[in-house]
């Protein structure tokens, strides 16, 4: 179902609520209709994580699919943006692990003062590095930067406290910076 079919079925009167208790009584369209305004930052974030566009594809499946089966269990502690976040960030982090070949970097990032050449050229060279951040770190580092959640936000969506947040993040940057030291 495409984004124009997904709006084309959203009745004016449907809430986020009435689409939840749908959702959770197993209406597929009412699941759609509320994974589709996070969808893009869903798969922002399993790119980032994953670094490439093929293992991030199966990790957003991954993420949708666990999602669906779980949102029966969803008890509204955190918001829903929180929790399909941390689905997300989870099943990215599980395609790293099985992952077994060299990462296939498919993702640039526009860089507008520079020409195309340049910004592929960058951008593989941030993915790279990206890459060689831990995982834990990576996770959180992207949640951040392009997830663009809050820190009390992937405390929640990871469960770990505020203070592992600043830290793992502090860290990631710290990596980042050594290792991106020559594009300065």
């Amino acid at each position: 179902m495409d984004t124009s079919e997904v709006y084309s079925l959203i009745d004016e009167s449907d809430s986020g609520a009435d689409l939840l208790a749908r959702a959770r009584a197993g209406d597929q369209q009412a699941f759609a209709m509320l994974v589709e305004q996070h969808r893009d930052r869903l798969w922002a974030i399993c790119l980032r994580i994953t670094g490439n566009q093929h293992d991030a594809e199966d990790a957003l499946q991954d993420a949708l699919v666990a999602a669906w089966r779980a949102i029966g269990n969803f008890r509204g502690d955190a918001q829903l943006s929180t929790w399909l976040y941390r689905i997300g960030s989870n099943a990215a982090l599980a395609r790293i692990r099985k992952r077994s070949d060299a990462d296939d970097i498919d993702d640039h990032d526009p860089m507008s003062s520079l020409d195309v050449a340049q910004q592929v050229v960058v951008s593989d060279r941030i993915q790279e590095a990206l890459s060689q951040v831990p995982d834990a770190y990576r996770a959180t580092f992207v949640l951040r930067v392009y997830g663009e959640l809050s820190y009390s936000e992937i405390a929640a969506a990871q469960g770990i406290g505020l203070q592992t947040v600043r830290s793992r993040i502090s860290r990631a940057r710290s990596v980042l910076a050594e290792l991106l030291a020559d594009l300065r």
